[in-house]
């Protein structure tokens, strides 16, 4: 690790595995820097002497980091201090959510080594396609900073996409709560009254079991059982058998108690005790047309500005804003400037969207006059 003490840029990327695993178990850690390319094998290795050069002063370059944040953090204890997320960054160059290959492709006319993205990265000796594709995932990432950093830079927009690459560091390091576990549940956001304290409690013992035994949460308990016994929910072990979703694994070890018991937690639970997600609001139905009509707005501005734009405002940020929720996306940062205030005058009544002629819209400062 001392060859990396000292530079500037670093590119980096891990192989892991997660399948049958709640938390991610890496194999490998690609590393990209000056001097060459290394392949570590992180499970011969201490991971954790990459953790001062992580907090070292380095731009850490990385594709789609989100995931591999979660896997450094686990195995090093720590995270890039500085992050510069290609995929981001493309975002504001034109680019929707590309591909490593995809924007090597575009940027450097380059195509990356194909390989299998399901082998088993855990499996030694590697082979040599495997080692040529891991060394693919790191080998371009500091030109590709260079070319995006020198065009967000002329386009005044490096400011925006260092902000988003921040910002996603920042989730990296926010640690799951087991009692926002049932958020992560599509089906269980349309429970209401004494459910949701059912699929909160459930979630939650859900979440720290799977925990303890390293597996993942549908191994524990199905999201369907999970769903229907906060509907109705289950008083003993007779009533567990007959929960849909629900099998002898799941319930064997002690485990149906443990079900049973967190049931009864659930039940216990009060209003001021349950955890419901934010910006959950719904929009007056006066303002309605204005979200639809503010996301065409949207969707042509990033045509015409070449931004991805889904960076620039997404339907809930529109809807959050118009809202007047106190954390609105669309209220802080670069966004409050690009789109964020516009919005605002436009909703506001001080401000208009008119056709163009040609088949697009334009904001303009509201006349007053009608026709």
């Amino acid at each position: 690790m001392s060859e990396l003490t000292g530079e500037p840029l670093i590119g980096l990327d891990t192989e892991f595995h997660r399948e049958r695993t709640y938390f991610p178990h890496v194999a490998l850690v690609q590393l990209a820097w000056s001097g060459g390319i290394a392949l570590v094998d992180a499970p011969a290795l201490d991971l954790g002497l990459l953790a001062p050069v992580l907090a070292g002063p380095a731009v850490f370059v990385m594709h789609a980091a989100a995931q591999d944040l979660e896997v450094l953090d686990r195995a090093c204890g720590a995270v890039p201090v500085r992050l510069f997320d290609t995929q981001l960054a493309a975002g504001f160059a034109g680019y929707s959510t590309p591909s490593l290959a995809n924007l090597v492709d575009g940027e450097l006319g380059i195509r990356l080594p194909k390989g299998d993205r399901l082998a088993d990265w855990l499996r030694r000796p590697l082979s040599e396609d495997q080692q040529s594709y891991a060394a693919g995932d790191v080998a371009h990432l500091l030109v590709l900073h260079h070319r995006l950093t020198e065009r967000l830079g002329t386009d005044g927009r490096l400011a925006w996409a260092e902000a988003e690459c921040e910002d996603l560091r920042q989730r990296a390091l926010v640690r799951r709560q087991p009692d926002e576990a049932w958020w992560r549940i599509k089906e269980a956001r349309q429970l209401r009254g004494q459910a949701v304290g059912f699929a909160q409690a459930l979630a939650a013992w859900r979440e720290l079991t799977a925990m303890r035994t390293d597996q993942p949460v549908r191994f524990v308990l199905p999201d369907l059982a999970l769903v229907g016994m906060a509907q109705r929910p289950p008083r003993d072990e007779s009533d567990l058998r007959q929960v849909r979703g629900l099998d002898g694994r799941h319930l064997r070890g002690g485990l149906a108690k443990e079900i049973l018991d967190a049931v009864r937690r659930g039940g216990d639970l009060d209003r001021a005790e349950l955890r419901f997600p934010p910006s959950v609001g719904e929009v007056e139905r006066d303002l309605r047309p204005a979200v639809a009509l503010v996301s065409a707005w949207i969707s042509q501005l990033g045509r015409q500005l070449h931004i991805d734009s889904t960076l620039l405002a997404t339907r809930a940020d529109i809807e959050s804003l118009v809202r007047g929720d106190d954390n609105a996306r669309l209220a802080q940062g670069w966004r409050a400037a690009a789109v964020g205030d516009h919005i605002r005058r436009l909703v506001g009544g001080d401000a208009a969207l008119a056709f163009d002629g040609n088949g697009g819209l334009v904001l303009e400062t509201r006349s007053g006059r009608s026709l």
